[in-house]
């Protein structure tokens, strides 16, 4: 049985990729940084607990050590993130603004990596799927046509854009695993305040068929539910 990691999966697109995956077989890890949160979603779904707060590396190594005493891992989906300001002019953010989100963002998904990459290694498929946005794609924020070119974000952007590398990076660098970055597209989720078109069913579509490539699948990609996504 495959065994995936999901990081910031007690609500929205986490807990929807948990269910689906659960649904296709998987055993699955919910880690969430609340206990009690994280235990209800863990328990509605049938999957496991494992208290995991991607700022904190001391609680991804912890993790990473429950997780390989009960087994080891095959899949880790980095999905936890936040927004940051919202309301702030770009004139008035701060390094600190940024300093909250990429925490999350993106130095979390190093943390998890570095942590997990033992569990992984020793898998027989290992897999990352690494949750970007195509708010972080030059090419579509460049698109006039296109939903992400009307919105002025530059925390959350540039974390996304950070993302999406780092799982080119981490594709190159790393031998034998999977690694590649899923555009969740315009969700409705607690980030957005439910207002994306997009159901939470729509919006795993490229997350779970990322975390359940087979070996010899494809790495360094960045798809969104409809293929291909532009960089």
């Amino acid at each position: 049985m495959t065994t995936t990691l999901i990081t910031g999966a007690n609500k929205g697109l986490g807990y929807e990729t948990a269910r689906r995956l659960i649904e296709a077989g998987h055993s699955v890890w919910i880690g969430a940084r609340d206990a009690e949160r994280g235990q209800k979603a863990a328990d509605e779904l049938g999957a496991t607990f494992v208290q995991l707060d991607v700022t904190d590396q001391a609680s991804v190594d912890a993790a990473a050590a429950t997780v390989a005493a009960a087994g080891g891992l095959d899949v880790l989906v980095n999905n936890a993130g936040v927004t940051g300001p919202q309301s702030k002019p770009a004139a008035e953010l701060t390094g600190a603004d940024f300093e909250g989100v990429y925490a999350v963002n993106v130095f979390g998904i190093v943390r998890a990596i570095h942590a997990f990459l033992p569990l992984l290694q020793a898998s027989a498929n290992p897999t990352i799927v690494n949750v970007t946005s195509g708010l972080g794609s030059f090419d579509s924020v460049h698109d006039a046509n296109r939903i992400e070119s009307k919105v002025v974000a530059p925390i959350y952007n540039s974390s996304k854009s950070a993302v999406t590398m780092l799982t080119v990076q981490y594709a190159r660098a790393l031998d034998g695993i999977k690694v590649n970055a899923a555009d969740p597209g315009y969700t409705a989720t607690d980030l957005n305040g439910n207002s994306g078109h997009q159901t939470l069913t729509e919006g795993t579509d490229a997350i779970v068929t990322l975390a359940t490539l087979p070996v010899g699948g494809p790495t360094g990609t960045f798809i969104d539910r409809s293929g291909p996504a532009a960089f």
